[in-house]
């Protein structure tokens, strides 16, 4: 029944229905320009998608979903999504620290089932990382000042540096399907750059600093690694509502040419007018530099509100333009019940009937409900 709401309701503008692998449409002719030039087919068919899909509805997002869930892990074909309405989230968001064989064959796996695959990257920091350390030290959240010396020519760092982008190469070209071909993914290599958790971030480098790091790392595995399934996707954190929205979401922006997808952040809470106040911003940004755009991350933390996803995530998302709203983890905690790390809904949460609702609601998009998302859209031409 959804998908044939979805069909009869969007006839107009696809000219065709979602399941089935059906070709998307945008309603006018659009040129879209990616950061790679070279990129494979099935990339610029994913990018052109991105674009015609936020014109449809919005694709929902779960980070690390296959991996485990609340009470249980190592099922590959289960997520607490699935358990409750009977279809994997379209979104499959992993960490590219950490990426091994077994992450690698959940993503085949979710791009099997037709659905888009997003990395995020929690990388240590590289000049204090080592072992016996205490936490933070070492890790994503270490803000030691170490970008400058990255990005100095034949200095230690840059040449460990440039050998931590040559794992992420190769994990980048194992990403295969079962005919060898690359499997595009979205990856967000710098992720809540305006914060100062990071050692990326704008506490611990310049304005010059980020915009020529962001370069570095997309012209090397680009240009040096020739890799070519990659759609760049930058994120800021956008949780509250701002002075200027617009200048927060372009804060330290590398320019057109180095984004391919402007994503954000948005830990909100449960406040819907923070929320709408940036997806508004977000949507007209996507439009004013014709790139597509999304919800890259979001949730709240240990939430308990019964209408939570009618409310304070569909309610917000309806009239603005964005392919996909991604939450943040469902934490297995191996029994522990007093660790109540999770973001999205479990079987037998008191929001469980209303995800329901919002998963009946024809914008609201799960794996079993997208076209085929790597053939080229119609009326799109991506350079």
């Amino acid at each position: 029944m959804k998908r044939l709401l979805i069909c009869l309701l969007l006839l107009p503008l696809c000219g065709t229905a979602f399941a089935g692998g059906k070709r998307l449409k945008a309603p006018e002719k659009t040129v879209l320009q990616m950061v790679d030039p070279q990129a494979t087919p099935e990339t610029k068919a994913l990018y052109a998608n991105l674009w015609c899909i936020g014109f449809r509805g919005v694709m929902f997002g779960h980070h690390d979903y296959p991996s485990y869930g609340i009470g249980w892990r190592g099922d590959p074909d289960r997520s607490d999504v699935k358990d409750i309405v009977g279809s994997h989230p379209a979104v499959y968001s992993l960490d590219m620290a950490g990426v091994d064989e077994r992450k690698i064959e959940l993503l085949r796996e979710a791009h099997k089932r037709g659905g888009i695959s997003m990395l995020v990257w929690h990388q240590n920091n590289p000049l204090t990382e080592g072992p016996g350390k205490k936490y933070p030290d070492g890790t994503a959240w270490d803000n030691t000042k170490v970008v400058d010396q990255i990005l100095t020519e034949g200095s230690a760092m840059n040449v460990k540096y440039k050998a931590r982008l040559d794992d992420v190469a190769e994990a980048l070209k194992k990403m295969v399907d079962d005919d060898g071909r690359p499997i595009p993914v979205i990856f967000r290599p710098l992720h809540e750059h305006t914060q100062t958790w990071n050692w990326w971030g704008r506490s611990a480098t310049t304005d010059r600093e980020f915009i020529a790091f962001w370069r570095f790392i997309v012209s090397y595995l680009r240009d040096t690694k020739d890799v070519h399934n990659v759609i760049y996707a930058i994120s800021p954190q956008m949780d509250a509502v701002y002075g200027n929205t617009r200048d927060r979401l372009l804060f330290r922006w590398p320019g057109d040419e180095w984004v391919d997808f402007i994503g954000m952040d948005c830990y909100h809470g449960l406040n819907t007018e923070a929320f709408t106040s940036n997806l508004r911003t977000l949507s007209a940004l996507s439009q004013e530099k014709l790139k597509p755009c999304g919800v890259t991350e979001t949730g709240q933390e240990s939430f308990e509100k019964a209408d939570y996803w009618t409310g304070c995530i569909l309610a917000p998302l309806m009239g603005q333009r964005v392919s996909m709203v991604v939450m943040w983890r469902n934490k297995y905690v191996a029994g522990n019940e007093s660790d109540r790390h999770f973001y999205s809904v479990y079987p037998g949460h008191v929001s469980a009937d209303d995800f329901n609702i919002m998963y009946g609601r024809s914008r609201s998009l799960f794996s079993g409900d997208l076209p085929d998302m790597y053939t080229m859209a119609e009326h799109v031409t991506v350079r």
